[in-house]
């Protein structure tokens, strides 16, 4: 068989997609780690901020020198937004193919100079084959494309308008991964908790809510995850089922942007700072939770006093992980029109400050992780993760591969915790 080597940029939905093409491609290639012996070389790109935009031409440009004779392809978000653009500027890329179109990867690889970059197209209802890396765990798509329209994010423009995966499809392939030996499974889509609002065939009416309890009721799944839900819609219901359903991990991903109401205004996010915080503040209620969040410093008009708000938001909720980011503009946004940019000097320093107040809330918190008991998936040997996705360092038993254990926490520091099985 030929070798197809793939580069992965991006969020969890870019995984996902990789693995849907390595296995639409299994009758063909096989994959490799080694570039330098692949025929086929592909990058799946991410176009949410402007560096993975730049990595991708200087990565290709060195896979090149590596391998001159591979056939080169490019997919995902920054194919669909670049096009033909991609191959104009590096004319041996043989395809582009966008982040809505995998399912037609065999098309794309079949036709010399292809663009396939349709973000109207539909494949909610194809099946992919299954080539998950992990044996215990595995990502389960619910839905494509989304339909907000926040001014900083090119999402919209490269995955297209948002439509739910048939309920039936879902639950049919978590039931072959529980029979499969996949105990943990994380539910993917730009914003879950929208689930249900727009189908391409013929569906019962149902919610995000709906979807969680009937996953939950599959035999073999132990733990469900979930990203990212949006804050506008975390209702009491989801909230509720969050915080009660045995089955759904004490983890979320929420992601802020910003603490200041006027600038989640000028993004568009739909809810205000208190919105946030009374969200939060419900969450927090649920014992040994984890929040995990997005924030953007230095988004056009953003004053000293809307990044104090930003910083007392982070001081309140004590988000146990941030991602966090200088605001960069991206093209088809409408952010990037704005006329008040923020100097990059000031963004860099405030992203600085941002980053030192939670390294001191950070510290705080692992030292109240030691004593505690945690459930842990043990994904490899002597490393697992929490219930509330800590990484947690534990007996280096290969028995233990695959198993729940409970497991005291001896050791902590910001991003690790070290424990012994009980």
């Amino acid at each position: 068989m030929k070798k197809l080597y793939i580069e992965t940029f991006g969020c969890q939905m870019n995984v996902k997609d990789t693995e849907h093409i390595i296995g639409e491609l299994s009758d063909i290639y096989t994959p490799t780690q080694n570039p330098k012996e692949a025929d086929l070389i592909i990058i799946n790109t991410c176009s949410v901020r402007e560096k993975p935009v730049q990595k991708l031409f200087s990565e290709l440009g060195a896979l090149k020198k590596e391998n001159p004779n591979a056939k080169f392809g490019v997919c995902g978000c920054t194919a669909s937004h670049m096009g033909e653009e991609i191959i104009k500027r590096a004319p041996y890329v043989s395809f582009v193919l966008g982040a809505r179109n995998v399912s037609r990867i065999k098309e794309a690889i079949n036709k010399e100079k292809a663009v396939i970059t349709d973000i109207d197209y539909d494949d909610t209802t194809y099946v992919f084959k299954n080539t998950r890396k992990n044996p215990y765990k595995d990502f389960v798509n619910i839905m494509v494309g989304c339909d907000k329209k926040c001014t900083f994010c090119i999402v919209p423009k490269t995955r297209g308008k948002e439509l739910s995966i048939p309920m039936d499809l879902i639950l049919k392939q978590v039931e072959e991964l529980a029979n499969d030996g996949v105990k943990e499974i994380t539910l993917l889509g730009q914003n879950v908790n929208t689930y249900g609002k727009r189908f391409s065939v013929p569906h019962p009416k149902v919610d995000f809510t709906d979807l969680l309890r009937e996953v939950s009721k599959i035999d073999g799944i132990e733990r469900i995850r979930f990203t990212s839900p949006h804050p506008l819609h975390a209702d009491d219901k989801f909230l509720d089922e969050f915080a009660n359903n045995p089955k759904i991990c004490k983890h979320i991903h929420f992601p802020l942007q910003s603490g200041s109401s006027e600038i989640l205004k000028a993004m568009k996010r739909g809810y205000t700072k208190e919105w946030f915080l009374n969200r939060a503040e419900i969450i927090r209620q649920i014992p040994d939770v984890a929040i995990s969040t997005d924030i953007i410093v230095g988004f056009p008009g953003e004053s000293e006093e809307d990044f104090k708000d930003t910083l007392e938001v982070v001081e309140k909720v004590r988000f146990e992980q941030i991602f966090s980011f200088v605001y960069s503009p991206r093209p088809l946004t409408e952010a990037a029109e704005f006329p008040n940019q923020v100097p990059k000097d000031i963004a860099k320093k405030r992203l600085w400050q941002l980053q030192e107040l939670h390294a001191q809330i950070l510290e705080e918190i692992s030292k109240e992780q030691i004593g505690k008991t945690y459930k842990v998936l043990v994904e490899e040997v002597g490393m697992g993760k929490s219930d509330n996705f800590f990484t947690v360092k534990l007996d280096k038993d290969p028995n233990l591969l695959g198993k729940i254990v409970d497991v005291k926490i001896e050791e902590a520091n910001k991003h690790t915790l070290k424990g012994r099985v009980i």
